[in-house]
């Protein structure tokens, strides 16, 4: 017998022959298309169903939370309602009126508690958990009889302008040398990033840039081929290089001036691509020996914002400046150091104290008031 499957394939069922008619395929048809219908409303139904029952969670956890927020604001005002209070109690007191001796009971005063605390106490500064950056311990330096640095001691902390401030002859430069590597010490540590800078000089100052007083450059090469040298020098890929050359000469102001040999800059420039040497490879310390000295007021403005954006980034900068005004602005910290000595250090707020910065390094110089001895300055040779 010849039969046939749901789509009209025939099968063969005994000796018979069953042929499929359009009819009976049209039939089957609808069938299939009735079945797939039924399937996919009851897969609408139930997603619908779903929808609805996390719709329906949603709103209970809402109310929830709604109960819950409502509960907490009531204890919260009820608690600022009844403040805490303390029990003082004044023993019983013995007076004596018209003869007759009189016994007052005990009183008991009932006072809020936070009154009760004793007053005119500060709370305790927060302790500074930023990583120290630069440590220098011990620093002495000597040259013959006379000693330069005598034993200092310094501590920065990342993201942070450290100022060092004295007068000419103070010891600043000397100290600043060998903490860059520059000068070897008579004796202390200086650590840079985790890194003795002498025991791991090469280590020590990959992490530094430096800008040094008196930097003899190479003056017969162009501003950019000195800058170029200076990425390259780094281990800096030769496109970074050429990138960082061009916008830090325009941030600072002497991009016109990259084509010129360094011999043919003003002391202002030379100061600029001395700086721009030392930023070119993002080190996390920059090391700067008066940065602004000779420099225009508009380049100093720049100077400042640049160095102010690499700090906020996590860089840090120890710098030393004869302008207590720019110090006091720009700078967290400040050490000031007078014959070799750290006379004062921390906080730019704590150093200078009531006054400005100015004042209290003048006291701590000892300034010099001239009371006679230039008389002859009042009268003209013509």
């Amino acid at each position: 017998m010849m039969g046939g499957d749901r789509y009209g394939s025939p099968l063969l069922i005994g000796t018979v022959d069953f042929v499929e008619t359009p009819d009976s395929i049209l039939a089957k048809f609808d069938e299939l298309i009735a079945d797939l219908s039924s399937d996919s409303a009851r897969d609408k139904r139930q997603t619908r169903e779903v929808e609805f029952e996390a719709k329906r969670e949603a709103e209970r956890n809402a109310e929830v939370a709604a109960e819950l927020e409502n509960e907490l604001e009531a204890e919260s005002e009820s608690s600022r309602a009844k403040p805490a209070y303390k029990r003082e109690i004044t023993p019983a007191i013995e007076t004596e009126t018209e003869g007759n001796l009189e016994v007052k009971p005990a009183i008991t005063r009932v006072t809020p508690a936070s009154k009760s605390k004793s007053k005119g106490k500060s709370k305790k500064a927060p302790e500074d958990h930023r990583e120290s950056v630069l440590a220098v311990t011990g620093l002495t330096k000597r040259f013959g009889d006379t000693t330069a640095v005598d034993g200092i001691d310094l501590t920065v902390k990342a993201g942070t302008i450290f100022g060092i401030v004295g007068p000419n002859g103070a010891g600043k430069t000397t100290t600043l040398s060998m903490i860059t590597g520059l000068l070897r010490p008579d004796s202390g540590t200086v650590v840079v990033h985790g890194h003795d800078v002498w025991a791991n000089p090469a280590l020590a100052k990959s992490f530094m840039g430096v800008l040094p007083d008196r930097l003899r450059l190479f003056d017969r090469l162009t501003g950019g081929q000195l800058l170029y040298y200076a990425g390259v020098l780094r281990g800096l890929p030769k496109w970074a290089v050429r990138e960082r050359m061009w916008q830090l000469a325009t941030a600072l102001g002497f991009d016109e001036a990259l084509g010129r040999l360094v011999a043919d800059y003003s002391a202002g420039m030379m100061k600029k691509i001395t700086l721009a040497a030392a930023l070119i490879h993002s080190p996390r310390l920059l090391v700067l020996d008066e940065p602004f000295e000779s420099v225009d007021p508009v380049s100093v403005a720049s100077i400042v914002d640049i160095l102010a954006k690499y700090v906020e980034a996590g860089g840090t900068v120890v710098l030393s400046s004869h302008s207590m005004d720019l110090i006091q602005r720009m700078c967290d910290s400040v050490a000031i150091i007078v014959g070799g000595e750290v006379l004062a250090s921390g906080t730019v707020d704590e150093v200078r104290g009531q006054g400005s910065l100015e004042e209290k390094f003048i006291e701590l110089a000892g300034g010099v008031t001239v009371s006679g001895g230039l008389e002859w300055l009042h009268s003209f040779s013509d």
